[in-house]
């Protein structure tokens, strides 16, 4: 307990800390330093939200990009095709990508490990082709573009914070749930489900509950992504993507709550400055991930919270034993 509260504590003060830091940023940064970063909270969220099936839940969603495109189309064409206010569409938006995570978690569920995989990305793909080929809709690989916003978001440090507190926001929900018996019980699924059905718990529920969740998160990043672009296209809800979302956890660890959040700035910070370099960014990538297999196999964030816990631990425990000895 006394670990546990350590570890809490430090956590909050880090957060806190950063959070103070992201704030502050408008007031010395340029427009281009902004915009990355506000791109930033937008993957870290869609990582989140991936990673709280793959990692926490062992759960195979190899297509997570579909509920991310589902939110973006859903509320882009809802300001681009009708005269409802732009926020409908924000909200219908998450709403949509849960539905679809529902319709398809029904099926999904059904199967276990890779075949559960195989049948996800066979359905997002045809939400994506769906996408590309309803020209009348969606303009297909044209995309939509110029996308009306409302004069609250009318600038880049109003679109920073408003998406920098939308994000906060739904990081906090992501770790209530995390810390949820809920959450608890989908980490034991992840472990051994055939011992949690042999205590009467229902697997396929707390997963189909799980996708929705998930989805949900991945349609409020696709809102946010509309928000800053002011733009859809059907390249957002292909399969690379989600490749790209499932590196992104594998680079911060699969195993950490932040994790995707680190290897959502890597990967952006790769896909930007190196890219601007060369156009053979994803080597460098490759790389990256080579040597992450062979050294750090746990993720960035896995090795550094494990050795920074058992320093913690280790001088907690000096300390106890400095105070019992001065007790006695």
């Amino acid at each position: 307990m006394t670990r546990s509260l350590i570890l809490s504590r430090s956590s909050f003060g880090w957060s806190a800390a950063l959070l103070l830091v992201l704030l502050l940023v408008p007031a010395w940064a340029g427009r281009f330093t902004i915009y990355i970063l506000a791109f930033v909270f937008v993957m870290a969220l869609l990582a989140m939200s991936l990673n709280l099936l793959v990692g926490h839940g062992g759960i195979y969603q190899f297509h997570h990009a579909a509920f991310y495109g589902v939110g973006a189309y859903t509320a882009g064409l809802i300001a681009a095709k009708t005269a409802w206010p732009v926020w409908v569409g924000f909200c219908a938006g998450p709403l949509m990508a849960a539905a679809a995570g529902w319709v398809i978690g029904l099926f999904c569920v059904r199967l276990n490990k890779l075949y559960f995989g195989m049948l996800q990305i066979s359905l997002g793909s045809l939400i994506w082709i769906i996408a590309l080929r309803w020209y009348s809709l969606t303009a297909g690989d044209d995309g939509i573009h110029g996308i009306r916003m409302p004069e609250l978001l009318s600038g880049s440090v109003t679109i920073y914070y408003f998406l920098l507190a939308v994000v906060t926001v739904c990081l906090l929900s992501l770790y209530l749930v995390y810390k949820s018996p809920f959450g608890v019980t989908l980490r034991a699924i992840r472990d051994n489900p055939q011992r949690c059905e042999a205590v009467g718990i229902n697997v396929r529920r707390h997963q189909l509950l799980a996708i929705i969740i998930a989805t949900f998160f991945a349609g409020v990043a696709g809102v946010l992504f509309v928000v800053l672009e002011g733009s859809i296209f059907p390249d957002m809800l292909f399969w690379v993507l989600s490749l790209e979302i499932l590196i992104m956890c594998l680079l911060g660890g699969w195993f950490t709550f932040f994790g995707p959040v680190v290897g959502a700035a890597i990967m952006v910070t790769l896909r930007t400055f190196v890219g601007s370099v060369t156009e053979y960014w994803t080597m460098v990538l490759g790389i990256v991930l080579i040597l992450l297999i062979f050294f750090l196999p746990e993720g960035i964030m896995g090795i550094n919270f494990r050795n920074w816990s058992r320093r913690r631990s280790r001088r907690a425990a000096a300390r106890a034993a400095e105070d019992t000895d001065a007790a006695g």
